[in-house]
């Protein structure tokens, strides 16, 4: 059991130094967020205009544009994102997830979170830590789905769109996933 920790652990160490790495030219981490968060943003839109039109009605955003997800039997992921309140910037969070079972791969993605209820958005806010499965249910919302969301069928308190899907990884789920605030 011990080589399998070993291997988990130098997984982690890993992938956690690798989405470290900062490129953005001497800004703040704070600030390389919320310009990574505004590009994702903006490529969503682009490719979903139903994103765009959920985002007016949301009561909060959060996205995570870059998450790093590896692999081999034993796989982990970890990103940081950007909680959004009507257009601003009011938290930073960091979203990651250990697992094991038949998997190999390297991917990245990015997704955002669209709280449409002020019970989930507390929800977040007040929890020290929220694992994706407890609490609040998502609706991850693919391209069928989102051509028929309309201002009368948002029955959901959170909808999730991924995108910017890089790589090859069997399997992307969220569930299990730990979403953790940070002040970077």
């Amino acid at each position: 059991m011990k080589p399998i920790a070993l291997w988990a652990g130098l997984l982690l160490a890993l992938l956690f130094t690798l989405t470290g790495c900062q490129t953005g030219g001497g800004i703040s981490r704070a600030a390389q967020l919320d310009r990574d968060a505004d590009f994702a943003l903006r490529k969503l839109y682009d490719s979903s205009p139903e994103a765009r039109k959920l985002a007016a009605r949301a009561k909060g955003i959060l996205v995570f544009p870059d998450i790093v997800k590896g692999g081999f039997l034993f796989g982990a992921y970890y990103g940081d994102g950007v909680l959004r309140k009507h257009g601003r910037t009011v938290g930073y969070y960091n979203n990651s997830a250990f697992s094991y079972g038949l998997q190999a791969g390297v991917q990245s993605f990015g997704y955002a979170l669209f709280f449409m209820s002020d019970g989930a958005l507390g929800y977040l806010d007040q929890s020290n830590g929220w694992e994706i499965g407890v609490g609040p249910s998502i609706v991850i919302v693919d391209a069928g789905m989102a051509k028929s969301l309309t201002t009368t069928t948002l029955q959901h308190d959170i909808y999730g769109f991924v995108f910017d899907q890089k790589g090859l990884m069997a399997g992307l789920g969220l569930q299990g996933s730990k979403i953790t605030r940070i002040n970077p």
